[in-house]
């Protein structure tokens, strides 16, 4: 397998259908990857992870910096073989939750000196101790250090932000080309930023491609700004960047916030959503997500969702899960969770087909009709 290379074999409007190949596997995009936050996709098994589908997971460089630390993780063979997972794993750069998680945050050009959410220790985080980290894991895909400031800032803070995103950016670049051995196998993706603002976008993708990445994210979006403002901007940011490169939007999302993503030319998606909607009695379907602890279910023997072929709803009934979950049992949790990452790995198939035979936006607007987020 090669280091990095990114297939485009059809197109839809503005919506693409690759692969990504790497030493550790092929990547289907459109593509979702379950967020394993603390080397682990919550209440499920890597095996059953990726009998849903997935190619590649997601793990936290912050939290797994501070929990079992990177150095531990590296003594005993890396983030891989520590959780089981052959395949692909992107890791984010820890700036969101240095930013967001972390009390008594101080920013210089240097980077972010935070305080341990688990007990009080001071760090430093840096491009460059954020590629060093993301080297000991083992990552296979590596996100830029970054910047996040929220929608609602003032322009000038937005650009003050983006600028010095751009120049994390190239010291990430040069820490990570830095790591000879792990660059020669891994990829780093460069993040654009700008908040809502197309000339800051524009600016921070001219930015980018100057520095040369193996992908670009779509930063500082799903942060409370809102679908209709989120696609704004999606309606022109990923054009500005390098066509012929994955195009990731970070944190992202609802699957109605997937499948308009798709349209705009998104090619990777991550959301805790799925796996946190699980643990908390929430279950998607194709006519809109279903909070199971409703007493309607507790003598409903059809399946989670009707339409799907996970082995949950092929084995067990709402009923069933309704009782789990009331109970507080642990098996609620890991079914519920077991049949989301199934109904989104389902939905990335359905786009990737729908892609393929000219037919998305049939498709999307099929999906949109039939989804009712209210369903209750």
């Amino acid at each position: 397998m090669p280091r990095f290379q990114f297939t485009i074999h059809a197109t839809d409007g503005k919506a693409r259908r690759g692969t990504i190949a790497m030493q550790r596997g092929e990547i289907r995009t459109p593509a979702f990857m379950p967020v394993g936050t603390a080397a682990t996709v919550k209440a499920v098994k890597p095996q059953d992870v990726r009998a849903s589908g997935a190619d590649i997971l997601l793990g936290n460089t912050y939290h797994l910096m501070l929990r079992p630390t990177a150095e531990r993780v590296a003594r005993l063979g890396g983030l891989h073989k520590f959780m089981g997972w052959d395949r692909p794993i992107l890791t984010d750069s820890g700036g969101y939750q240095v930013m967001s998680l972390s009390e008594l945050t101080k920013r210089s050009e240097e980077g972010v000196a935070f305080a341990s959410h688990l007990d009080g220790s001071r760090h430093m985080m840096s491009p460059e101790r954020s590629m060093e980290i993301q080297r000991l894991l083992g990552s296979d895909i590596v996100m830029a250090f970054d910047e996040l400031v929220p929608t609602t800032s003032t322009r000038d803070v937005q650009a003050k932000a983006m600028e010095r995103s751009m120049r994390w950016a190239k010291r990430s670049r040069a820490g990570f080309d830095s790591g000879e051995e792990h660059a020669a196998r891994a990829a780093l993706f460069g993040i654009q930023q700008g908040a809502l603002d197309e000339g800051l976008r524009q600016a921070s993708a001219d930015a980018l491609k100057d520095i040369g990445f193996d992908g670009y994210a779509v930063g500082g979006l799903a942060v409370g700004e809102g679908q209709e403002a989120m696609f704004g901007v999606l309606d022109y940011a990923p054009g500005q960047l390098d066509e012929t490169k994955p195009r990731y939007l970070m944190g992202v999302g609802k699957p109605d916030d997937i499948v308009g993503a798709v349209e705009r030319g998104i090619d990777m998606f991550d959301c805790v959503l799925p796996t946190r909607s699980g643990r908390t009695g929430q279950a998607f379907t194709r006519e809109g997500p279903i909070n199971i602890r409703n007493a309607k279910f507790a003598e409903d023997q059809g399946p989670l969702d009707p339409a799907c072929a996970c082995p949950v709803c092929g084995t067990w009934s709402r009923a069933y899960i309704h009782h789990l979950v009331r109970a507080g049992e642990i098996l609620g949790a890991m079914l519920m969770t077991e049949h989301n990452l199934w109904f989104y790995q389902s939905l990335m198939a359905d786009l990737r087909a729908a892609i393929e035979e000219q037919r998305l936006t049939a498709f999307a607007n099929d999906f949109r009709a039939k989804y009712q987020t209210t369903k209750g």
